[in-house]
């Protein structure tokens, strides 16, 4: 059987899973974006900045308020490679680690050049969007991993000593591929992590959050979204701290009132095991959309990479419409963003009524090149 197989989508069905991808999306850039003026900052210096109760409200960064940083680009250049890949499929070319790896790379032109080059017809429509060459802080990692055309691989990693968090930032999307098998959900986000996170704990937090966003995605409850990651991960090499760290998430919802402190211990010196379980801790407690992600900033540890990871969690988990319109209307590329995730959602559910071996959508190969 074909692992990567999609469902059979009736009309209800394709709403619901449309809502989840722009939840799972926006959630994320909305995530980053309120965390993003105070990225770097311990809870004493966002207090100092922000009053008492820390960030409540998006914030100027990078000239604007509601800017979001490298995490949100590479999350679109994420979906962007999904979709070709399906497209590619029809050539009977199908590794989608490598178009993965071919979007990344866009990506990185998008970090040295001035704007979009018209004379590059493979790379779509997404590298042309003018607000995407915007240098957001992006983490010298991701700059070294993606700084060749040479692709990491789990034999032969990127960065083998990087164990960060932008790896699994950049990863929900593989969790909407909800036709796909867990495991190759898993498989797939720990090959891409592999291009700029060497380390087991960066590609084994991605390949954990990605299975999460996909359980959520698909229906489930968080915690038995967790459940899940932890049978799947179990069987990895290298996977105690990232078990270790999603367990220490799940215990800590039970010890009382949510606190700075606790999503603090949980996300520690920030590694990708440990902003993932404080992300997971804050999607759990939270009674709202807007109090969880003011949770997963207002702490000592990464706020723009727990918020992102925390709103791609509650947006998969509930949908657009629980997103706080008020930072909907602030965000930046929120256009792009519904564009991007509106075609995913077209391609996971019609895709065959798009392109075929034999036919396809002149438009649709014009946006999402076969090359």
């Amino acid at each position: 059987m074909d692992g990567t197989a999609g469902a059979v989508w009736g009309r209800t069905e394709q709403q619901d899973f449309r809502s989840r991808v722009r939840g799972t999306l926006l959630g994320a850039a909305v995530g980053d974006a309120l965390g993003a003026p105070v990225d770097g900052l311990d809870l004493a210096g966002i207090r100092a900045e922000h009053g008492p109760d820390g960030v409540v409200d998006l914030a100027p960064v990078y000239g604007r308020r509601g800017a979001v940083t490298h995490l949100t680009q590479l999350t679109l250049f994420t979906v962007d490679g999904l979709i070709r890949a399906q497209v590619r499929r029809d050539t009977g070319a199908w590794h989608p680690p490598t178009d993965l790896h071919r979007a990344y790379l866009r990506w990185a032109a998008t970090q040295r050049d001035w704007g979009p080059d018209e004379r590059r017809k493979d790379d779509g429509w997404l590298a042309r969007e003018e607000w995407l060459y915007a240098r957001r802080d992006p983490a010298r990692t991701l700059l070294l991993g993606l700084g060749d055309e040479i692709m990491g691989t789990l034999e032969a990693p990127k960065n083998p000593g990087e164990a960060g968090p932008e790896a699994a930032a950049r990863s929900a999307p593989f969790g909407l591929l909800v036709g796909w098998e867990p495991q190759l959900v898993v498989q797939l986000a720990v090959e891409c992590a592999a291009h700029t996170h060497g380390h087991p704990i960066g590609y084994l937090a991605a390949g954990a959050y990605a299975v999460i966003v996909q359980t959520l995605a698909r229906g489930e409850s968080l915690d038995g979204a967790v459940q899940r990651a932890l049978a799947l991960v179990a069987a990895r090499p290298g996977h105690q701290p990232v078990s270790d760290a999603l367990q220490q998430a799940l215990g800590a919802v039970r010890q009382g009132i949510p606190t700075p402190d606790r999503v603090a211990d949980l996300a520690c010196d920030g590694t990708a095991d440990r902003v993932v379980a404080a992300a997971v801790y804050c999607a759990l407690v939270g009674e709202d959309v807007r109090h969880g992600l003011r949770l997963a900033v207002n702490h000592d540890g990464p706020s723009a990479a727990t918020a992102a990871l925390t709103g791609g969690l509650l947006g998969a988990l509930h949908g657009e419409t629980a997103l706080p319109p008020a930072w909907l209307a602030e965000l930046e590329g929120r256009p792009t963003i519904l564009e991007l995730a509106d075609d995913f959602a077209m391609e996971m559910t019609q895709g065959p009524a798009l392109h075929t071996p034999a036919a396809a959508s002149p438009a649709w190969l014009a946006r999402y090149p076969r090359v």
